[in-house]
C-alpha cells in the first residue's frame, strides 16, 4: 500500500510525470498507471489450484494416507516421504502438489471420529453404581504396626 500511496502523492500532489515516477521508483509505466487508477492495493487470490500430474496418483496417495492414519503418529510418513514414494511409483510432479493434497486430506479426515476420539459416556443415578479399589495396606501408628 505504501508504494501506491507514494505513486499517487507524487503524481497528484507534486504533479510529477508518470515516466519520472517510474524511473525514480524502478517501476514500469503500466504499473504506475495501474496504481494511479486504483485506491486499494491489488490482492491476488487463486481460486482453484490445479494439480494435473497428481491426478492419476490421488487414489494411491489416499490409500496410503488411510492406511497410515491407523498407525501411531510417530510411525506415519511425512509429506516428503510420501512424495518420495510417489516418485518411486513414477510421479513426475512437484512436492508442493503432494503437500497441498496431504494437508487437505488431513483436514477432511479430522472431521471423522478416530479410535482415540471414540468414547461411551457413562451416566448413572446417584447411589446406583459404586466403584471400589480393593487393596491391603500396612499402617504404623504410634510405633505399632
Amino acid at each position: 500500500m505504501d508504494i501506491i500511496a507514494e505513486v499517487r502523492r507524487r503524481h497528484f500532489v507534486s504533479k510529477e510525470s508518470i515516466g519520472s515516477i517510474a524511473r525514480s521508483l524502478g517501476l514500469s509505466l503500466p504499473t504506475v498507471r495501474k496504481h494511479l487508477q486504483t485506491e486499494a492495493e491489488p490482492v491476488y487470490r487463486r481460486r482453484i489450484q490445479i494439480a494435473p500430474k497428481l491426478g492419476e496418483f490421488k487414489m494411491l496417495l489416499t490409500k496410503w494416507l488411510e492406511a497410515e492414519a491407523l498407525l501411531p503418529q510417530r510411525q506415519r510418513r511425512t509429506a516428503v516421504r510420501l512424495y518420495e514414494g510417489l516418485v518411486d511409483e513414477g510421479y513426475t510432479g512437484v512436492y508442493d502438489s503432494v503437500r497441498r493434497f496431504v494437508k487437505q486430506w488431513k483436514a477432511s479426515y479430522k472431521n471423522t471420529p478416530s479410535l482415540k476420539q471414540a468414547f461411551v459416556p457413562l451416566a448413572f443415578k446417584p447411589g446406583e453404581v459404586c466403584q471400589f479399589d480393593w487393596s491391603q495396606e500396612v499402617v504404623e501408628i504410634g510405633g505399632i504396626e
